[in-house]
């Protein structure tokens, strides 16, 4: 959006000179001042917070408000690094003409807006949360559509400190055959150019995790950010749109507006490895929100220690969504037939049900659809509810103690064992993966018979304990799991890089957020498991969310159309139903392609490498996994400082990133090596590739012996 300065002798595309004397340097030394106050005001709410004794009834309540004060307290805490606010809104004045005013929005006031609330000893705020309702112009309001702004100032900053303004100046009345983009719900239609600040800020050098863009998010991410608590909400989004970070506000944005209801159950957010978790940890804490859990799918489902690795066939039928319904038949196959008549004596009678009355209360549970374990513990009950009935038919007196006393007696309990056992999922689990014979019986009419083969184990091993268990049976451990016992359901789900889930590991995470809504993002066009789903439609409904709502992001904001545009050549091939997105910035200098001879590679790697470090902002250099161990060797011997990505956040600027890690990261220069090889180490190779060639946010350099794949010559 054009900025417009309040000092009349600024073009309108410019931000006002804050260099020297005149109005907008005055401005800029006012909103310092404010700046500093602030701060000060946020120390005093946490010294408020610190000074509060926990006094409860008894110790265990003392230590639950203890550790709420705690993280009261530490979301309290100032980030000298990040400026407390990085807008204001100044709404105009009411109109008395003007009949259609909406009267709840502010007139004539000021706000700031900022990362967190910040109020001063009185309780005025002085800092407005970015979630609240009086921040949503700041993300929305446009020329034809002001939302009842006169004015929005955004703030250029360097690390803490504010460094310059810019301020936009909204005239005239929105269209009234239009109506308003916070009425209707929907983002109004960008039709101005970002503003330079927004686009500064997108650009500012990275090093280490992953940055909150809660100062440059859009109105159609914001949109997003803002659905409503139950919505479940899939966002196809190519990369560089924001849709990781859309999620991660999504969460704070959720915790903010309806914590009671979203805090009670919980919030978790799904990654596809720990790298990615490791560059996204300082999103929700930069927002105020510390108790979100993070984890990957393996971690989300690891009941038992996940050391083993399936072949590509195996691990396809595995997380096949036909295995959900092998293991139900094998499951219930442990209900058998009453060996007999149950007979209780009690006393001086023996009370007796007939193996057919057994047969029949157990069919009946069955035919209600129960969790398997449930079944069992109601049978218990049925089976003392007819001995009871048999009891006061007799003229004897009964109460529940004496309902409880029978249902826990040998010959009931006996009955309960023998017609409905108790199973462990790992053994369930065991015995099918085991055991040709047994998955056979399981899985006909389901499986083939070289999809059986696939699955079953070469070498079983001897027992649970020491079978070297894959993440693809973890899974279905966990869908055994709930099979038994229902799975408690949490408020919200994030899950990212959502299109190589497996529908076995979608169910999982179905489960999680059964009762809640789930936020699902990813790229079809980045989908490199052997299972990636091609149909948002097909995963949701493995999610059980096939009513969810799809977004699609088609604006990149990180990634310069110039190398966006070279990477979307590959969705010929890899994804050719779906549009390649339109980048916001521009830069002739993005895209750098050197060739060389094989023998070169090392010494022209190292030298770029040196030139990349040299610069501000992280450098990654990926290549595919088998190459990283030599390149690493070879950037040591030309002395050439650099870390190597292993699962978790790398602790240098250079970093040696091998491609399967490299999905959903970011950095400022990215140095490709040997394309070619990317391409071919693998089924999905060209997927793998272009993940790769839009890692870069700022330069991307790519530095190959063999010939570059049809599509990118």
């Amino acid at each position: 959006m054009p900025a417009v300065s309040q000092a009349a002798a600024e073009p309108p595309d410019t931000a006002p000179d804050t260099s020297g004397p005149g109005p907008g340097a005055a401005i800029l030394a006012a909103e310092r001042s404010y700046l500093v106050e602030s701060r000060d005001f946020l120390q005093l709410m946490r010294e408020d917070v610190l000074s509060l004794k926990a006094l409860g009834g008894d110790p265990v309540s003392e230590e639950y408000l203890k550790a709420d004060l705690f993280h009261r307290a530490e979301a309290l805490k100032d980030l000298p690094d990040t400026p407390l606010f990085f807008g204001r809104l100044d709404y105009g004045a009411a109109d008395p003409a003007d009949a259609d005013r909406d009267e709840t929005r502010p007139r004539g006031e000021s706000f700031h807006i900022g990362r967190r609330h910040v109020h001063d000893p009185a309780g005025h705020p002085v800092v407005i949360d970015w979630r609240a309702p009086v921040s949503l112009p700041f993300y929305r309001a446009s020329r034809a559509h002001p939302m009842g702004l006169a004015l929005r100032r955004r703030f250029g900053f360097s690390g803490g400190d504010l460094t310059a303004f810019e301020d936009e100046q909204f005239t005239g009345r929105p269209d009234p055959g239009r109506p308003d983009a916070d009425s209707a719900g929907e983002p109004a239609a960008a039709a101005e150019p970002v503003s330079r600040l927004l686009i500064e800020e997108i650009e500012r050098p990275r090093c280490g995790p992953m940055r909150d863009i809660v100062a440059t998010i859009q109105p159609e991410q914001d949109d997003i950010v803002r659905a409503d608590v139950g919505q479940t909400v899939c966002v196809q989004g190519a990369p560089g749109t924001g849709k990781t970070a859309v999620g991660l506000h999504r969460v704070a944005y959720l915790l903010y507006a309806y914590k009671e209801r979203v805090a009670r159950r919980g919030v978790l957010v799904i990654g596809p490895n720990r790298a990615f978790l490791a560059y996204i940890r300082n999103v929700l804490p930069a927002l105020g929100e510390i108790d979100v859990s993070q984890v990957t799918v393996t971690e989300l489902a690891a009941s038992v220690p996940v050391r083993g690795q399936d072949s590509a066939p195996a691990a396809r039928v595995k997380g096949d969504a036909r295995m959900a319904a092998v293991l139900r038949r094998a499951l219930w196959a442990h209900l058998a037939e009453p060996p007999g008549a149950l007979v209780l004596p009690r006393g001086s009678r023996r009370w007796r049900v007939s193996a057919s009355g057994l047969a029949g209360l157990a069919a009946e549970l069955r035919a209600r659809g129960l969790r398997y374990g449930a079944g069992r513990d109601l049978l218990a009950h049925r089976i003392a509810h007819v001995i009871l009935t048999q009891m006061e038919e007799a003229g004897e007196s009964c109460d529940d103690r004496t309902h409880d006393a029978v249902r826990r007696t040998r010959p009931v309990r006996a009955a309960v064992d023998a017609i409905w056992p108790k199973v462990d999922p790992v053994r369930l689990v065991f015995g099918l993966l085991s055991d040709p014979a047994t998955l056979r019986a399981a899985a006909a009419g389901i499986l083939d018979e070289a999809e059986q083969q696939a699955a079953c184990w070469e070498k079983p091993p001897r027992g649970p304990g020491s079978a070297r268990w894959s993440a693809a049976d973890a899974v279905l451990i966990d869908e055994a799991r709930d099979l038994i016992q229902r799975t408690a359901s949490l408020s919200h789900v994030v899950v990212d890089e959502a299109q190589d889930l497996s529908p076995m590991e979608c169910r999982a995470i179905g489960r999680r957020c059964s009762t809640g809504a789930a936020t699902v993002l990813g790229d079809l066009a980045q989908g490199t498991t052997p299972w990636a789903t091609a149909s948002w439609a097909d995963l949701l409904g493995h999610l059980g969310k096939p009513e969810a709502e799809l977004r699609v992001l088609r604006t990149g904001y990180r990634v310069p159309r110039q190398i966006l545009d070279y990477a979307s050549r590959l969705l010929l091939r890899i994804a050719p139903d779906l549009s390649p997105a339109a980048s916001l910035r521009e830069d002739p200098g993005a895209l750098d392609i050197i060739a060389v001879d094989a023998g070169s590679v090392p010494r022209r790697l190292a030298a770029v490498c040196a030139d990349a470090a040299a610069l501000a902002g992280s450098v990654a250099v990926i290549a595919v996994d088998q190459h990283v161990p030599e390149l690493s060797r070879s950037l040591t011997r030309h002395g050439v400082p650099h870390g190597v990505l292993d699962g978790a956040d790398a602790a240098q600027r250079l970093t040696l990133v091998p491609v399967t890690l490299a999905k959903g990261l970011e950095f400022d220069h990215v140095i490709v090596v040997e394309p070619a090889a990317i391409a071919g180490a693998e089924a999905r190779g060209l997927q793998r590739l272009y993940v790769a060639l839009t890692r870069a946010v700022s330069r991307l350099t790519i530095l190959h012996a063999e010939p570059l794949p049809d599509l990118l010559r």
